[in-house]
């Protein structure tokens, strides 16, 4: 049965051997319904024909910036606006290294550079390419930008070695790409509703110069905030200083001290529905702030800290028919000191986690509800566990 006839699939194929393999995944892709254009690399055509492609898809090929068009359209736009989801297969090491560097300097890596559908990389090479450093690397960085690498699988390698660096199935390929379909008709849950998420640290100033603060990089409260927006919320992202980029689809807003923090959160709590405190707000700040520079001397210098606001201890007795999450990062006693906190903040749950886990691409926690069940959750990387925390909300 045809579920997917109204999705636009873009097909990037380019000149890794596996590229024969593209024409079963392009024809397996209209047998499940979809409509699919495909982007040929000029080195792909060196294995496959152009033709062969047109003939499956029902679609002209693209392949040159510069051919003659039959309009004056942009194309490379018009494709990148044109796709639900953009998948390469194969992808090689080369188009990865483009993609992670900035380079468009053909059709496909321009189209990929343009596009704001997800993509999909099912990645095939020869094994030492595969296990290269550089790769590794250039993989990482793209999933920071939220692209999906599907992995190679093990087997007969073109180059003769048995080793893993084989483009996955075909049927294994579409059958992802069905699944992410699949996932998002039951992501919109949120939509409709108003999320408030804090974020990073917080800066306690000491003097023009100096700061208090912690090691957290915020990148659990942005995953977060880039799931919720997937999952139809309007989002609010109150962050500290980071270094990371701005989640599309959020309201942002900048604070640095607990109590820019504080005032940004309750301008915004009456009307949220749901808050989750996951900002690494500072306990203390210095009591007398110096309005200039400290000069060193040759004695010790001693400071007074003072309390600064519980921000998620106020939600909790503010709160009427909002939901709360709250995170306790702690270096011993986790599961009791969290269920502390969980209480003490009134919270409806509560993710607990190492302080080992700051600036991890990944994670691993507990989840305890307010009737105190525990839930262990395995190591994932930070933006997985963003949606693993929201289902909590179904």
């Amino acid at each position: 049965m045809k579920t997917n006839i109204n999705k636009n699939i873009l097909l990037g194929i380019t000149g890794g051997i596996a590229a024969y393999k593209s024409a079963n995944i392009c024809s397996l892709l209209k047998k499940n319904g979809y409509n699919v254009k495909v982007i040929m690399t000029k080195n792909a055509t060196e294995i496959i024909t152009p033709l062969t492609l047109e003939t499956l898809s029902k679609n002209r090929v693209a392949v040159d910036m510069w051919a003659e068009k039959s309009n004056i359209d942009v194309e490379h736009i018009n494709l990148a606006d044109w796709a639900d989801l953009v998948l390469i297969a194969p992808a090689t090491y080369n188009i990865i290294g483009k993609v992670a560097n900035g380079i468009a300097d053909d059709m496909l890596s321009t189209v990929i550079s343009a596009t704001c559908a997800p993509t999909y990389f099912a990645l095939a090479m020869n094994v030492n390419m595969y296990n290269n450093p550089i790769l590794r690397d250039n993989i990482k960085k793209l999933e920071k930008y939220n692209y999906t690498f599907i992995d190679a699988d093990s087997g007969q390698l073109a180059c003769d070695w048995v080793a893993k660096g084989r483009l996955k199935k075909e049927t294994d390929i579409v059958d992802i790409i069905n699944n992410h379909f699949k996932s998002l008709e039951k992501e919109k849950f949120l939509k409709g509703k108003n999320i408030l998420i804090t974020a990073g640290p917080t800066e306690e100033a000491i003097d023009p110069i100096r700061y208090l603060s912690n090691r957290s990089t915020g990148k659990m409260g942005y995953a977060l905030a880039s799931a919720s927006v997937k999952l139809g919320a309007n989002v609010t992202l109150i962050s500290g200083p980071t270094n990371l980029e701005i989640p599309h689809g959020v309201e942002f807003i900048s604070v640095k001290s607990a109590d820019d923090m504080y005032k940004a959160v309750f301008t915004k709590f009456e009307k949220i529905n749901i808050a989750i405190g996951c900002a690494a707000v500072a306990d203390y700040k210095i009591k007398e702030y110096s309005t200039s520079k400290i000069k060193k001397n040759d004695e010790d210098l001693v400071f007074e800290l003072t309390r600064n606001p519980d921000i998620l201890m106020e939600m909790g007795k503010k709160k009427k028919d909002q939901i709360l999450i709250g995170f306790a990062a702690e270096s011993d006693d986790l599961i009791e000191n969290a269920m502390k906190k969980l209480k003490k903040k009134n919270l409806n749950l509560i993710v607990a986690n190492s302080t080992k886990a700051f600036g991890n691409e990944s994670n691993e926690v507990f989840f305890i509800d307010k009737d105190r069940n525990i839930s262990e959750i395995p190591q994932m990387k930070k933006y997985d566990l963003a949606f693993k925390i929201l289902e909590t909300l179904k």
